[in-house]
């Protein structure tokens, strides 16, 4: 199975609070982790271990001092669900193989037959991520059936 970390998913929830927050609107604001950790529901020491990671990864910014806080990096529809995993977890792979980030590498790299398709996957996924903004995220999900509030159910001939 493959599966995102909770940091991973609790920084793509912390964000996407960030991103719906009216004070957020023009972009610019920035949040304190104890008032991130009560609007999104995250504990605060998750909170703030996430902030740090995100700062370092260039997907917030973090301003000290009594108005001080943490606030995206850039606006939210030029952040990517790919940035926020990267950030969080780093280079995306799902393999040793791929992503050239492992020293210990593949024990049969030298005469793996596969390695090229996954080398393709990974690109197919590591697109699929980037192709979905913070933004979008942070938006309510509304299936196509029931899009401009008119439920649909397909007819059965």
């Amino acid at each position: 199975m493959i599966r995102l970390s909770k940091l991973s998913d609790y920084a793509i929830v912390v964000l996407t609070t960030m991103a719906r927050d009216p004070a957020n609107h023009c972009g610019g604001a920035t949040f304190p982790c104890g008032l991130l950790a009560q609007k999104s529901g995250v504990p605060e020491p998750t909170v703030a271990k996430l902030m740090k990671l995100l700062a370092k990864g260039g997907v917030v910014t973090s301003q000290r001092g009594m108005s001080g806080g943490y606030g995206l990096a850039r606006g939210a529809s030029d952040i990517s669900v790919a940035d926020i995993i990267a950030a969080v977890e780093g280079p995306i792979s799902l393999t040793e193989c791929v992503g050239g980030h492992d020293d210990t590498g593949c024990q049969v790299e030298r005469l793996c037959a596969v390695r090229g398709n996954w080398d393709r996957i990974n690109t197919a996924l590591v697109g699929a991520l980037s192709s979905v903004s913070l933004a979008e995220m942070a938006e309510p999900f509304i299936p196509a059936a029931y899009r401009d509030g008119v439920p649909r159910i397909k007819e059965i001939a």
